[in-house]
């Protein structure tokens, strides 16, 4: 069975629902290995340090981001902790938007709102009351370190909820050379638009997703099983198991995205948090620089291995 993201609480006016946090997608890819061509072995994705050359363990890897050309600060885990909204484990519906307000392009990655034990009145409560109100809930919610928006919807039975682009995600269709003007402006004749349209009624139907198969996969699939009876099993290698941390970094420009998205929220801290934010304010500089005596000492232990 599925393991919940996290169990939390969805949270609108004065109602909480308990709830946990499903995965609403299943990855059905083929998995497909790098492998040398002259042995068949497997290629190993290896960390490498650019100056020296020699591979770097995880453990001694750590995120940055490149404010300058070649000029790095470093972020440890507890900065995006702090950036983050204080209530991690809650799904904070902030707002109400008609049912068809949000284009397509915001919505991002599903998930499934599944309620706790005795939570289910809240939960049918708040399902109901969208769809005959044919609403959707804006919310905020922090997924492992990221703060995200999100969208609560029902579907059917269930309540989802949809992570959403921000706007400066998108790329406006104007940046690109988009034809605009009406129809008699590209010689468009009203027969023409008549014969489209006829078409199109002719095409139309209601929408079944059980009509759609990867029809790809299930071809690729085939040639696989085929090629494993022609070519027989390559063998097999022993590898290197090390796994790659669930939080690992591959892009330094998502970093100052969450940061700014974060700090940007205009939602009001209560009168205990925000002493709690002041208290961890003052004592960033001590921390700081407490940080900065143990990166000094770190190069001159690695200097005397080095020799």
């Amino acid at each position: 069975m599925a393991r919940p993201i996290w169990s939390g609480t969805l949270s609108f006016g004065l109602l909480n629902i308990p709830v946990q946090l499903m995965s609403g997608e299943r990855r059905v890819d083929l998995s497909f290995r790098m492998l040398d061509a002259r042995d068949k072995s497997p290629i190993r994705y290896e960390r490498v340090n650019a100056e020296t050359g020699e591979e770097v363990p995880w453990k001694d890897i750590v995120k940055a981001y490149e404010y300058d050309k070649g000029n790095y600060v470093v972020l440890k885990e507890s900065d995006f902790k702090a950036a983050a909204s204080e209530g991690r484990e809650a799904v904070e519906v902030q707002g109400f938007v008609e049912l068809d307000a949000i284009p397509a392009a915001y919505f991002e990655k599903p998930y499934v709102l599944v309620p706790a034990k005795k939570a289910e009145k809240g939960y049918v409560l708040l399902r109901e009351t969208l769809q005959k109100m044919r609403k959707i809930g804006i919310a905020r919610v922090v997924i492992r370190t990221r703060e995200h928006l999100a969208a609560v919807m029902p579907d059917g039975d269930a309540l989802m909820l949809i992570l959403l682009r921000y706007p400066q995600e998108l790329v406006a269709a104007d940046d690109y050379n988009i034809p605009t003007g009406k129809t008699s402006d590209y010689r468009i004749s009203p027969k023409e638009l008549e014969m489209a349209k006829k078409l199109i009624e002719s095409m139309a139907g209601e929408w079944d997703p059980d009509q759609y198969h990867d029809e790809f996969r299930k071809r690729l699939h085939a040639v696989i099983k085929k090629r494993i009876k022609s070519d027989g099993k390559v063998p097999r290698h022993e590898e290197d198991n090390t796994e790659m941390p669930e939080d690992a970094a591959t892009n330094v420009v998502d970093f100052m995205a969450l940061l700014q998205k974060s700090l940007a929220s205009k939602k009001r801290t209560p009168a205990k948090a925000a002493k709690t934010t002041a208290a961890r304010k003052a004592a960033a500089p001590r921390k700081s620089a407490a940080a900065k005596k143990t990166n000094k000492a770190k190069p001159a232990k690695r200097a005397r291995k080095a020799g």
